[in-house]
């Protein structure tokens, strides 16, 4: 598993003094991160008092919220996540060509090297030269890119992904930098969107000739994609993961003496389809994941991905949802987070706001809605706030991201309204590396554009590992497991519960950040 040292670190059950700490604290409820979740427990906390004396100052705010303890990044794609330095290191390093004119790595051939000249110069020349690396950064992120006319913030987000995709081949480098910057930041579990053999299976899936019978019987349809191979697809993938956390492992340094702290985080991973592709390929895809996730616990669940404003996506979205039931009826252990509401109106018709979120959560059962930016243009939006809240599902708030893509920000932003409803909030990165922030950075923004406090933020952080897909159950459903806490009690559910291993090394963390803030040992 690549939560390498951390349940193992766990394991020996919880302190005495963890538990005196806890006690004074007043552990949190089942519920972490809906209206009234302020953490009330951590007020008057030396953490608290020390959040108070920087929260107007922003660079002492930054190093404040840098330290905090954090819980999990659950809206994380994984190529998205890797700063542009990184893919141009990774090119010199494959002898990858920068085309100038299109702004994209790209592989040299006998027809089309590497050429300066021809405006193909080497990923190598590019970091040397002072003009073009700074317009190479610029193309492989959102780094100084300004809207102009024709071509949007909106644009060159999604862009950059096909820019430096020849660059992405080595998953495992890719997982080193972006777990390591997440221990680093004190996350204790991250959930990364990944693509783990889907193209083998998206290959089936386009290969099978839809019609619209085949969409009318979607349970027929995937017993016929099932028999044209998709199972024996698991097994490569499953050596695909091995592969890439081998790597990562290496990279990092881990179960050695200088294992970097990366090494401590728990990490899982959601498989991704593309939504922006024919049927055949999307509902074999989604129809795989879900057949990995029930045969490889490292994959927790899937989503879908690529623009919601796709004119495929937009089309085909009434299947999508039906085909992700499917695929849940099939294999009832199955996990869905997915996309909805990541629009906003201009950037489509508001018949396009109408019920995205809705069905996402009534027809694929999502557990997780991934941005939700629309949900007050939806129809009967408090009555929708309310099934979310009723169910307990989860928003993954993206702040950076939405700005940039949607322009939403501020007072615009949805998240005091669903925080209002009661519906789970949590934090989320989205795509660090493109957006060209952390994790930190969001908490930032939430304390700066909402108001938030320390208490909200514990909250928050506890709330991403209650709704994290972790096996198990929860740190807060042993009934001793409570204000006040009884140590034998957290014992029972921390030994035979990942996630409860997990939402206790957060307890333990933040016990020990209030004891720094506190000036003692």
């Amino acid at each position: 598993m690549s939560d390498v040292g951390m349940i193992g670190r766990m394991k020996g059950g919880v302190t005495g003094a963890l538990a005196t700490t806890l006690l004074l604290a007043g552990c949190a409820t089942a519920e972490m991160g809906g209206a009234g979740a302020a953490g009330g427990d951590v007020a008057g906390s030396a953490a608290a008092r020390r959040f108070e004396a920087v929260r107007t100052s922003p660079p002492e705010l930054r190093a404040f919220l840098y330290r905090m303890p954090k819980g999990a990044d659950l809206h994380s794609h994984l190529t998205g996540a890797v700063y542009a330095e990184t893919y141009m290191r990774m090119a010199a390093d494959a002898d990858l060509c920068f085309d100038v004119k299109g702004k994209t790595l790209v592989a040299p051939t006998a027809q089309a090297p590497c050429d300066a000249k021809a405006g193909r110069p080497g990923a190598a020349a590019v970091i040397a030269d002072g003009v073009l690396y700074p317009v190479a950064l610029d193309a492989l992120s959102t780094r100084d890119a300004l809207p102009v006319s024709g071509y949007s913030l909106h644009d060159q987000f999604f862009a950059t992904f096909g820019r430096f995709r020849a660059a992405a081949s080595s998953t495992g480098d890719l997982l080193a930098e972006v777990v390591d910057r997440a221990g680093r930041q004190g996350e204790r579990h991250v959930e990364l969107m990944v693509s783990f053999g889907t193209g083998p299976a998206a290959a089936i899936g386009k290969a099978f000739p839809w019609t619209p019978q085949a969409a009318a019987d979607l349970p027929g349809t995937a017993d016929r994609l099932v028999a044209a191979g998709l199972p024996a697809l698991v097994a490569p993938a499953r050596q695909e993961i091995d592969a890439a956390e081998a790597r990562m492992r290496s990279v990092l340094g881990c179960g050695t003496p200088a294992a970097r702290p990366g090494c401590a985080v728990s990490v899982r991973y959601l498989q991704q389809v593309s939504r922006t592709q024919a049927p055949g390929p999307v509902f074999a895809t989604t129809l795989f994941n879900a057949l990995l996730e029930a045969q490889e616990p490292r994959v927790v669940g899937l989503n879908f991905v690529a623009p919601e404003d796709n004119p495929v996506a937009l089309d085909d979205y009434d299947l999508h949802m039906r085909m992700v039931a499917e695929a849940k009826r099939r294999n009832p252990g199955t996990n869905v987070a997915l996309h909805a509401g990541e629009l906003t109106l201009g950037l489509v018709p508001p018949e396009r706001l109408r019920d995205h979120i809705r069905k996402a959560v009534e027809i694929a059962g999502a557990r997780r809605i991934g941005h939700g930016v629309d949900v007050m243009y939806e129809e009967d939006p408090q009555g929708l706030l309310r099934t979310m809240a009723a169910r307990k599902v989860a928003v993954e708030i993206n702040l950076t991201s939405n700005d940039k893509i949607l322009g939403v920000s501020g007072k615009a932003h949805p998240l005091p309204v669903y925080r209002a409803a009661g519906v789970p909030v949590v934090l989320s990165t989205d795509d660090e590396g493109v957006s060209r922030i952390d994790l930190t950075n969001e908490l930032q923004r939430a304390v700066e554009e909402f108001g938030l406090g320390y208490g909200d933020l514990v909250g928050l952080a506890r709330a991403s590992l209650e709704h994290s897909f972790l096996p198990g159950d929860s740190l807060w459903s042993a009934p001793g497991c409570t204000p006040p806490v009884h140590e034998d009690a957290c014992r029972a559910v921390t030994e035979r519960s990942e996630k409860a291993q997990v939402q206790w090394g957060l307890e333990e963390a933040l016990a020990r950040f209030d004891r720094e803030m506190a000036g003692t040992p």
